[in-house]
């Protein structure tokens, strides 16, 4: 493999063991998987969830689900329905099953006005997040919005949607495990309320650490996990995934040594890495240099990070008993805190075989 800049290297026996893994989970437990696809954004991957007995998904935009419906007609846009996108949710409408997330009654009245094909929706919640969502006990809104929807054909009420994204500030699988079922005692209370009304409604829940972990899905519906199809170190810092599961690694050129600092600098900055970052022993961490072996990597060199990105320039702290392993040209490989948004910037793959992938830019 002739790497000569940043490249985002992943490896599919990996990916593919992880996605096998949550659908199986999903299986045993009898709950529909419905994995969040802004992780990966690729038509080819997404072929690894089918074969994995995957029908249904998840993205974060419409641009994005317009990208998925050349292979897939069950598509949940998990956010905020942006009603000046009227004409792409009436054009996607037209041709998969579309479920839109719906909290304000302001919205429910545009859409049946404007809308020309039916399409589900479900209300989204807060279930301690805090980042959008109606407040459980807010019965109040929801009822106004169930009132204004009874009676159309365009807007099919199928269920209630929430986010455990506070699990990302977890630690433990313990920690992570008392979020979890916070969290879906919240939102299936929510659903039990409304259960005699509307029969047939779903609870959709969904964060990567939590359905990773947890054993217990009671009362959910439907699971949308993204970021374990590759995992990241920061999922390894929250603590429901190993080093191992990792499926992802930027192959970053080394451009300069500064063995008086201890300090590598490489060609991958904040345009390729992101700069998401955590917290370790008081120090930020922007990413982990694994061990190279050939075209792939394996062990996590301990004490070895990226301690600072600019736009091009990567910082690479290195232990005084490493420094004198690298070379100016070599390359090594950083697995990324945030791999959903590394894969974004990256717009392409580069298997541990040497095979591209391309992923969705600028659809």
């Amino acid at each position: 493999m002739n790497i000569t800049k940043p490249t985002l290297i992943l490896d599919e026996a990996k990916c593919k063991a992880n996605i096998a893994f949550m659908a199986d989970k999903a299986k045993k437990h009898n709950i529909e998987l419905r994995p969040h696809f802004k992780t990966h954004q690729s038509l080819e991957i997404g072929q690894w969830f089918k074969e994995a007995g995957v029908s249904k998904i998840t993205v974060s935009s419409l641009d994005m689900a317009e990208y998925f419906a050349k292979d897939w007609n069950d598509i949940t846009v998990a956010f905020p329905v942006n009603i000046l996108e009227i004409d792409t949710i009436n054009r996607l409408a037209s041709k998969v099953t579309l479920n839109l997330l719906v909290e304000s009654v302001a919205t429910a009245e545009f859409l049946i006005k404007h809308l020309k094909h039916s399409v589900n929706f479900l209300i989204k919640l807060n279930i301690g997040n805090g980042r959008t969502g109606l407040m459980p006990n807010n019965t109040e809104t929801i009822d106004a919005i169930l009132e204004t929807t009874k009676n159309t054909d365009r807007l099919n009420f199928i269920g209630f949607l929430g986010h455990a994204g506070q699990t990302y500030k977890c630690r433990s699988k313990t920690e992570i495990l008392k979020v979890h079922e916070e969290a879906q005692a919240t939102i299936v209370n929510v659903k039990n309320k409304y259960k005699a009304q509307y029969p047939n409604i779903i609870v959709s829940y969904g964060d990567t650490p939590s359905c990773s972990v947890a054993d217990n899905f009671e009362g959910l519906d439907e699971l949308r996990p993204g970021n374990y199809a590759f995992y990241d170190v920061m999922q390894v810092q929250i603590g429901d995934c190993s080093y191992n599961d990792i499926a992802v690694a930027m192959a970053c050129p080394i451009v300069s040594i500064h063995k008086d600092r201890n300090q590598i600098v490489i060609y991958g900055g904040g345009i390729h890495f992101s700069k998401d970052r955590i917290e370790k022993n008081g120090t930020l961490v922007f990413g982990e240099v694994a061990k190279s072996n050939g075209s792939t990597w394996h062990d996590v060199i301990p004490n070895m990070y990226l301690k600072a990105l600019s736009q091009e320039h990567g910082v690479v702290s290195v232990p005084e008993t490493e420094i004198n392993n690298y070379n100016i040209g070599d390359i090594i490989y950083v697995l990324p805190v945030h791999s959903c948004m590394t894969a974004d910037l990256m717009k392409r793959y580069t298997t541990t075989e040497g095979y591209r992938i391309t992923m969705m830019v600028n659809y």
